[in-house]
């Protein structure tokens, strides 16, 4: 018998990635991130002459610290719990929006946290994975995990009958980030997502 799955994303859900890539902008480059934007473009600006950086160096960078830093990565606290719980009843899938080449750093990456599921690596919307990650498992109920609204969006579109938690774990964050309109709740930390998604995921 089919069961039941959770499909969720990593940076901002399981791991912390803002704080730290804040932290190696300013040990490396001398540039300053705004949390209080709510996003990348036009988040980031050099301390020396405040002017912002440009958005064409922006996801170069972001790139350049997922090629190296990613071991400076922190797990949001009940992640671990979390995952643990609805596993006894639910398959798990990290649905990443990263580069295949990636794929083995993430890996590695979370079997340091003690995270074992299987890895999904994407670019672009995850809607279409998400739904190919669906019908491959087969799954009774799906629900989906994310910080993106944009996620939610393309989830929504794709597979309609997924149950979509929008979460943004990273504490000074979280206020610039209005609740995605294409998702069904908003909760931003995990004992309070995981009894919401064990609702869900049972089978009744």
């Amino acid at each position: 018998m089919n069961r039941p799955l959770l499909i969720t994303d990593c940076d901002e859900v399981l791991l912390y990635m803002v704080a730290h890539f804040d932290a190696w902008l300013d040990e490396e480059h001398g540039i300053k991130f705004a949390f209080e934007t709510g996003s990348f473009g036009g988040s980031m600006s050099d301390k020396a002459s405040g002017e912002t950086v440009a958005e064409d160096r922006v996801w170069p960078l972001l790139d350049q610290f997922f090629r190296s830093e990613m071991h400076r990565q922190t797990i949001v606290p009940g992640a671990l719990d979390a995952l643990g719980r609805i596993s006894e009843i639910a398959d798990i899938v990290i649905l990443t929006n990263l580069g295949d080449e990636a794929h083995p750093w993430r890996v590695d990456q979370l079997a340091t946290h003690g995270i074992a599921h299987e890895v999904v690596t994407n670019r672009g919307g995850k809607g279409v994975p998400a739904r190919d990650i669906l019908n491959r498992y087969g799954a009774t109920r799906t629900a989906f995990v994310d910080d993106l609204a944009v996620h939610h969006a393309s989830v929504a579109k794709h597979a309609p009958e997924v149950f979509r938690l929008h979460m943004v774990a990273e504490p000074r964050l979280a206020p610039a980030v209005p609740p995605a309109d294409k998702a069904h709740v908003r909760i931003d930390d995990w004992p309070t997502a995981t009894n919401w998604l064990l609702e869900r995921l049972e089978d009744r």
